[in-house]
């Protein structure tokens, strides 16, 4: 298929006109004028890099085998009373000797194929194409390097469990893997094979999320590891077709995302009674503005919906927004780890600028850091390649 042909869909959504109320006059938004230059430059040093999967590392804690995730859980660290017994928890403290590999050998993948695919959106050069395949074959494909599609090991407890169900929020970084496979795939510039190989392997993963107690306990988890759950697990429904999950997606933010966990005034009280309150209300707002970005439908808008005390995400994002702005006005406290760190180019921001005609939340995620280098703060931002998202499903 032609470039043209191939990239006409997406390249014609990458331009926003919005009009700002206060100077009266059109504002012209160019996302793809943006991102090229940092995108091409990027992509440029991601052409020669080699596939690294979880097989690469052995995790000796873990009760696996070489083909399954495994990473510790952040905040547990030995007891100084019982050194040898099981761990104790430090809320908000990362124990630096965690096992932590698979997990930014996951979160390179995000990063790589990101990168991959949107260079491949602006320029259709097939090169681009043909390296994020390399990578998505060896995580997903190849009987020698692929990954379980389950996490049964995720943010183990030395002496307490061998995994649990929050370790699911360490595969958040797959949803933009799930979305480049989606956009390469269906304009043809991955051989059919491959694609449904890839495709077999969310599928049954997406079926392991939603069945297994692990995959089921996170999916209610009432804070931001329940709206995780969704952001990803939507990714992989729309890639799969599974309109079943988008529908209880929809269902979970409107009844429990709004109604139980954000306040009257849009602020999320169990992400603010955390050690680093301002980087969770950061990352939940991240989350659900994703998973709005997913899962709406024409007939079915989650930006625009709203409880009847106006509970929503133009409120939710309202309420962080001046925060955004100016962090030392934020009222509740700095967070123990990372405060200098935040803000970044959030994706709340962007989407809830384009969505909700706020071009003042656009100027802003413009203005702030596009690549952070902090692990920890890529690690809670999942969604960095906005070219990859324009293009509502």
């Amino acid at each position: 298929m032609s470039f043209p042909g191939r990239l006409s869909r997406y390249l014609a959504i990458t331009t926003f006109f919005l009009v700002t109320g206060a100077l009266a006059a059109e504002t012209e938004f160019e996302l793809l004028e943006v991102e090229k230059p940092r995108i091409l430059e990027k992509a440029a040093s991601y052409l020669d890099e080699k596939p690294v999967t979880v097989t690469a590392s052995l995790a000796e804690r873990s009760e696996g085998g070489p083909h399954d995730f495994y990473s510790e859980g952040d905040y547990w660290w030995p007891d100084p009373e019982n050194p040898d017994g099981p761990y104790v928890r430090r809320d908000g403290m990362t124990n630096p000797d965690n096992f932590v590999a698979h997990r930014r050998a996951m979160v390179r993948l995000s990063e790589i194929v990101g990168t991959l695919v949107s260079a491949w959106i602006a320029t259709g050069e097939d090169r681009y194409a043909d390296r994020a395949n390399d990578h998505l074959q060896a995580w997903f494909v190849d009987e020698e390097t692929r990954m379980n599609p389950s996490l049964l090991y995720g943010q183990a407890i030395k002496g307490k469990v061998t995994g649990r169900s929050i370790g699911i929020i360490d595969t958040i970084h797959l949803a933009e893997v799930a979305r480049g496979a989606k956009i390469l795939g269906e304009a043809g510039a991955l051989p059919a094979e491959d694609f449904l190989a890839v495709k077999a392997w969310f599928s049954d993963y997406l079926d392991w999320l939603t069945t297994h107690p692990y995959g089921t306990r996170e999916q209610h988890h009432p804070n931001n590891h329940g709206v995780c759950w969704s952001m990803q697990a939507g990714a992989f429904a729309v890639l799969v077709g599974r309109t079943d999950v988008l529908d209880w997606i929809r269902n979970q933010f409107k009844t429990v995302y709004l109604q139980e966990m954000m306040a009257e005034d849009g602020e999320f009280p169990k992400e603010l009674a955390r050690t680093k309150p301002y980087g969770y209300s950061l990352f939940v707002l991240d989350a659900m503005a994703m998973v709005a970005q997913i899962a709406s439908t024409s007939d079915d808008n989650l930006w625009t919906y709203a409880l009847p005390d106006g509970r929503g995400m133009a409120m939710g994002l309202e309420f962080l927004f001046p925060y955004v702005q100016d962090k030392s006005a934020w009222p509740f406290g700095e967070d123990v780890l990372y405060w200098d760190e935040w803000p970044v180019r959030h994706p709340s921001m962007l989407f809830g600028g384009l969505q909700l005609d706020r071009p003042e939340y656009i100027d802003s995620w413009q203005s702030l850091e596009a690549d952070p280098t902090t692990p920890e703060v890529i690690r809670n931002l999942p969604i960095r390649h906005p070219l990859l998202w324009v293009d509502s499903p």
